[in-house]
């Protein structure tokens, strides 16, 4: 088990290099011009946020990466597992995609960048690559169920299963990155509940440290990411952060804990897919004002500071929940 010095250290450091950090990427973003692009059908209260510095996924991404690499190297020497190529790769991989779909952005000064087939192209290739490494080291195939012994062998399914888990992880937290600190309060409650399950099951020392190095990182972008944001983490921080909370739940076999921890990233895609699905068989109706969710709440009149400590709270509980089930029945 990991000494409880090292857990509390890693965060420290990730904190402080976002911390102290930001105050000089901000500027540099400001001098740039990269600046996002609010779109015209989002609620008319964020036209106000257009021109905010950002891309900060970037700080997110080289914090994880510093603060990894010094924490393993002190604890475990130079000997760097599989597992941890793998949780580079993904971070690095996705991070690239969201970078190019933000830097599209900017240059054309629209909300449009990569296409979605682009996107997806991208993003499945990635995962199409993990799962090639994966099967080439043996990897269990088997899904358990949450609280239970119960396990399915998936077999060749696996790689279909891995793919969907991946990418539909990357877009939901995507999709939930509408609203200053929204995802790096939310993103960051999950990657902690995932370490503390880590810590507590004795899984590969490296995945905990890099969970706790992506919760260090997510809350010290949190200062100048909250209400009002001075910085947005662009898709190069919410891609990123989705696979890599998908990555750590397949390196941990607790894929379909995500489900359950990372509930309000479901909800979210939910929301979206549901008003959709709606809108097209009834000719144009509407179940929700807006979609994602945290928009409908925004338009029914709560303030943006409230509905992200509220998704916050739910958040929380849905990490609470997955923690009861695989640390205490």
């Amino acid at each position: 088990m990991l000494p409880q010095s090292v857990l509390l250290i890693t965060i420290g450091i990730a904190f402080l290099f976002s911390v102290l950090i930001s105050p000089v990427l901000i500027p540099f973003l400001k001098r740039l011009k990269f600046g996002q692009s609010i779109r015209e059908e989002g609620p008319q209260s964020h036209q106000a946020k257009s021109g905010t510095p950002t891309m900060g996924g970037v700080l997110i991404i080289f914090s994880v990466i510093f603060t990894s690499l010094f924490m393993i190297w002190r604890y475990e020497g130079t000997q760097f597992s599989s597992e941890f190529f793998i949780l580079l790769f993904v971070l690095i991989g996705y991070g690239l995609i969201g970078f190019l779909d933000d830097f599209i952005k900017i240059l054309k000064k629209r909300n449009l960048g990569l296409t979605s087939k682009q996107k997806m192209l991208a993003q499945i290739f990635i995962a199409v690559v993990v799962y090639i490494v994966l099967h080439n080291h043996g990897y269990n195939t088997a899904v358990s169920v949450p609280g239970t012994d119960f396990s399915v062998d998936f077999g060749w399914f696996y790689s279909v299963f891995l793919l969907i888990m991946l990418v539909g992880a990357s877009n939901a937290v995507n999709l939930t990155d509408g609203l200053d600190g929204l995802v790096a309060g939310t993103a960051s409650i999950a990657f902690a509940a995932f370490a503390i399950i880590g810590t507590y099951h004795h899984v590969e020392p490296e995945i905990t440290i890099f969970s706790l190095s992506v919760v260090g990182a997510l809350l010290g972008f949190l200062v100048f990411n909250s209400h009002p944001a001075k910085v947005f983490m662009g898709d190069t921080g919410s891609l990123s952060i989705g696979a890599i909370l998908a990555t750590i739940a397949i390196l941990m076999k607790l894929e379909l804990l995500l489900v359950i921890i990372g509930g309000v990233f479901v909800v979210e895609t939910l929301s979206v897919m549901i008003q959709v699905t709606y809108f097209k068989l009834t000719g144009g109706k509407r179940i929700f004002k807006m979609s994602p969710l945290h928009h409908h709440f925004e338009l029914t009149g709560w303030s943006e500071w409230r509905v992200v400590v509220t998704f916050w709270f739910v958040g929380l509980i849905c990490a609470g929940l997955g923690l009861v089930i695989e640390v205490w029945m």
